[in-house]
């Protein structure tokens, strides 16, 4: 291999090489590309394009483009543009939303609508020829694009499609930072590999020269084959950085063409997506004079740019910035205004290129962009809003408003994670003169992209609260009730300590006032639960026989869950998932399905809780919500610490114990705690049980939370029973009875009546599967060692059998270990077929087992349809089936 940057790129050719193979066996993958300019990622990918058109596969290519990323879906639109007929056959629902986002016809898609929608087209595609995806510049692509090309990437494991995408290692806004996709480093090249490139582009070098452009270089390929082309100007440049010494090369070379190709190189520079006739066209009017493929032809041979298809571009994008850097401002502001008004078929094109070419305020172009960015936002592409109500915001007169757009554009930033974006709008911007409603947005915003920098909550809740009275007062109650959500939500979930009591009881006050509107139900619930528990719960069940949509739910969810109705909450919040679902709004879906399985753990529903908190995790990564993803862990760890698996509950509990986005979450270490203690308990670790459970109580401890410690009573009540310290945990409980307005409560209340004092089982814990068989399991001890034989026997079969049903492995061995002690044998359980199963193939085949075919299945879990008819290949003899109907049964069993 003599090619510019492949000489000594063997291994990773070999690479991909394995990868083509792989994808004409339909196993798919893909592979992020990471490396400095010059380093030779254009180069790989060139060739791996060539070498899969010759073994007969199609590929895709798209590449970022500077001035198209502010451009909703244009590289998506460059990548499946050869689809187009195959976007024709779609589903209806696929094929709207892809073209609504091509704007190709009205349509309000979500951004994950279209992602599903383009996988389905590309896999659909893979199916009739292997397919591979080819992007350049990732750094470079409208975050809409990046996302869905993400999405795609991560999803095409059962498919024929190789999606392999290249970006700068040192982007600070890489739209590819959290794809969890494979990477591929291209370091520099070794001395030995870097003198034999340079000796194939320039063998005549003396010694001397020789040694110098390899020392320049150091290993840089682009460097190696372009240096030397322009020794006079580099031996003036002086001690300049290697990307300044190519970029001056590269104008020095341009600048010795004439005035047509100058200005043909300038237009394709700030536009270079155009199409050729349009090129031509505007560097007409740049020039003064016609420019045609002649004078391109002359630009080719200079070897700056080159023929891409039907299109020209730059060889390398140091020499797209060269030309438009070192331009004067006036010929770029004149070229812009030039190729807007070629592009009037393109209105988003041309209304950028139109901002691009003016200075100062323009009420009418900020109006156009302010509209365009409303328009961008209905398809999805929040990032194209965020940079149009930016720029709107640089080109109004009037301060004031001015900032109310930037606050709109940071507040939609802060919408998708983009915290990068949120706090350079900040930093650029004059935020001293806000009025109270601007301030309680700014205040808003910052919970989002600064909550762990607010170093005294209580504080923090304090001020919020105080903002939220401000921004009522203004007129506007909905800001209000927004912020004193996010104040109280510091109040339950993060340690604030009994200083915040006077700001939890104004919280409340002020919801008070809207009634029995679901958001006010829930700052009651998350502020003053101790005291207004009970009548919250009766408000939140009449609101919901009252109906309502999915905000509705998702407030009744919220607060029921805190309040520990476990069996309303999972019913209201799984109810809202299934909205967000149909919606495509993954975000929300991953904080739903987080919320709504912390709460099953409890009800003993683990094969629902273990598949859904295994995709929350997923999407967590995939959009950004990391600490849902910390918080998804929480519960993962407690169940498998239940099933049995103690090692993998330990590795996952110490993971939140050390993750910094859990650090000040008291609920979250609440949790923690509450598994942790079944650890040590199931490890015969009995008095370190009890220490790690009884820190829940103590004021002072980061794990206590004032709340919450509540629900740890029946797991602390174990504890001190096996470490005979059962007189100091009636110390720790004693204000229990004085609590009991809210189910978990109730069950924690029986349940201390039973251990310590020897009650009958009560009616709540009796409606509790888990908690009642752990109180059989006791009830049956201490009957067996009352020697009262044939009443421990029952009572311990039914524990144990309970058990069984819920894959509780260690509280079902003490069971049987029991009833062994009884003189009764009790053979090991057997493991049901749906065991054998992962989480995903167990939602897949639940949802199946339901009658949903497999494009519905896919829709639901942001898959492809092919992917879920490969995943039901494989369960059918897991469950030992062969058609669908058998499902249902096979699960039961």
């Amino acid at each position: 291999m003599r090619m510019a940057g492949l000489v000594g790129r063997d291994g990773e050719v070999a690479l991909l090489g394995r990868l083509l193979d792989q994808t004409a066996a339909q196993r798919g993958s893909a592979l992020v590309i990471r490396g400095e300019p010059g380093i030779g990622k254009t180069a790989l990918l060139s060739w791996l394009a060539r070498t899969a058109e010759d073994c007969g596969m199609r590929v895709l290519a798209a590449a970022g483009v500077e001035s198209e990323s502010r451009l909703p879906y244009a590289a998506l639109h460059q990548l499946l543009y050869p689809l187009s007929a195959a976007i024709g056959g779609l589903p209806p629902v696929h094929r709207a939303a892809l073209r609504a986002a091509f704007g190709l016809e009205p349509g309000q898609p979500d951004l994950y609508a279209v992602a599903l929608a383009a996988l389905d087209a590309i896999v659909d595609a893979a199916a009739e020829k292997p397919i591979v995806l080819v992007i350049d510049d990732l750094h470079w692509l409208d975050k809409a694009s990046a996302d869905v090309m993400a999405f795609v990437g991560r999803r095409v494991g059962s498919d024929a499609v190789l999606a392999v995408g290249g970006t700068r290692t040192v982007a600070l806004d890489d739209p590819q930072r959290r794809t969890d996709l494979p990477d591929l480093e291209l370091g520099r090249l070794t001395a030995a590999d870097a003198a034999a490139l340079l000796d194939t582009h320039a063998p005549q070098l003396s010694p001397s020269v020789r040694e110098r452009f390899l020392a320049e270089a150091a290993g840089n390929p682009l460097a190696l084959v372009e240096l030397p082309r322009s020794a006079p100007v580099i031996a003036t440049a002086g001690p300049l950085p290697l990307n300044s010494r190519l970029e001056a090369a590269f104008a020095a070379r341009a600048s010795g063409l004439g005035v047509r190709e100058g200005a043909l190189l300038l237009t394709l520079a700030a536009d270079a997506a155009c199409d050729v006739p349009r090129l031509l066209a505007a560097a007409t009017e740049v020039a003064g004079e016609p420019v045609t493929l002649g004078d391109a032809q002359r630009a080719i041979d200079a070897g700056l740019i080159e023929v891409a298809g039907p299109a020209l571009r730059f060889r390398h994008p140091l020499m797209r910035s060269a030309v438009y850097q070192r331009a004067p401002l006036a010929a770029r502001l004149d070229v812009h205004r030039r190729l807007a008004g070629q592009l009037a078929d393109f209105p988003d094109r041309r209304l950028w290129h139109l901002a691009s070419a003016t200075l100062g305020p323009d009420r009418d172009l900020a109006g156009e962009l302010e509209r365009y960015a409303g328009q961008a936002r209905q398809r999805g592409a929040t990032m194209s809003a965020v940079a149009a109500l930016h720029r709107a915001g640089e080109l109004t007169e009037q301060p004031a408003a001015a900032t109310a757009l930037v606050l709109r554009a940071a507040e939609l930033a802060s919408e998708v994670g983009a915290r990068h974006e949120v706090e350079r709008l900040l930093t650029e911007s004059d935020l001293s003169a806000l009025g109270p409603v601007e301030e309680a947005r700014l205040a808003n915003v910052l919970e989002v992209v600064r909550f762990g920098q607010f170093r005294d909550p209580a504080q923090r809740v304090r001020e919020l609260i105080d903002r939220a009275v401000a921004a009522r007062d203004a007129g506007s109650p909905q800001v209000c009730l927004q912020l004193l959500w996010r104040a109280a939500s510091r109040c339950f979930f993060q340690a604030t300590g009994p200083e915040t009591a006077e700001a939890r009881a104004r919280i409340a006050a002020l919801a008070d006032a809207e009634g029995d509107d679901p958001l006010a139900l829930a700052l009651i619930a998350y502020t003053v639960p101790e005291q207004r528990g009970a009548e919250i719960l009766d408000r939140l069940h009449r609101v919901a026989q009252a109906g309502g949509g999915p905000d509705t739910l998702r407030f009744l969810g919220s607060a029921a869950l805190v309040l520990g109705d476990f069996g309303r909450s999972s019913a209201w919040l799984d109810a809202a998932v299934a909205d967000a679902r149909a919606q495509g709004r993954m975000a929300v879906i991953v904080r739903l399905l987080t919320s709504a399985n912390w709460g099953r753990l409890w009800l003993g529903d683990w094969d629902q809780a273990i598949a859904e908190l295994t995709e929350s995790g997923v999407l967590a990564r995939e959009t950004g919500e990391a600490f849902y993803a910390v918080a998804s862990r929480t519960s993962t760890g407690a169940i498998a610490a239940m099933r049995g698996d103690l090692d993998t509950a330990e590795r996952l509990l110490d993971e939140v114990a050390t993750s910094p986005l859990a650090a000040g979450m008291s609920y979250i270490h609440s949790a923690r705690v509450q598994a942790r203690g079944l650890v040590h308990l199931f490890r015969g670790e009995n008095q370190q049980a009890y220490a790690v459970l009884a820190r829940a109580f103590d004021p002072a401890s980061p794990t206590y939370h004032r709340y919450m410690r509540w629900w740890l009573v029946p797991e602390l009540l174990d504890a001190a029973l096996a470490a005979q310290r059962v007189p100091e945990v009636r110390t720790l409980i004693a204000g229990l009875p004085d609590l009991v307005r809210a189910p978990i409560i109730e069950v924690a209340a029986e349940y201390a009546a039973v251990v310590l004092d020897d009650a009958p089982l009560g009616p709540a814990v009796s409606r509790w599967p888990l908690y009642r068989a752990r109180l059989q399991l006791h009830r049956g001890r201490v009957e067996r060692r009352r020697h009262h034989t044939a009443e421990a026997r029952d009572l311990l079969r039914s524990a144990r059998n309970t058990f069984d049903e819920l894959g509780a492995v260690p509280w079902a061995e003490m069971a049987r270990a029991e009833l062994r002690a009884t003189g009764e044998s009790s053979s090991r359980r057997v493991s049901s077929a749906r065991e054998r199963l992962s989480p995903q193939e167990l939602q897949i085949a639940a949802l199946a087992a339901e009658g949903l075919t497999n494009r519905q299945i896919a829709e639901r879990l942001f898959l492809s349809h092919r992917t879920v008819g490969s995943h039901l290949y494989r369960i059918y003899p897991k469950l030992g089936v062969t058609r669908r109907a058998q499902l249902a049964g096979a699960l039961r069993a």
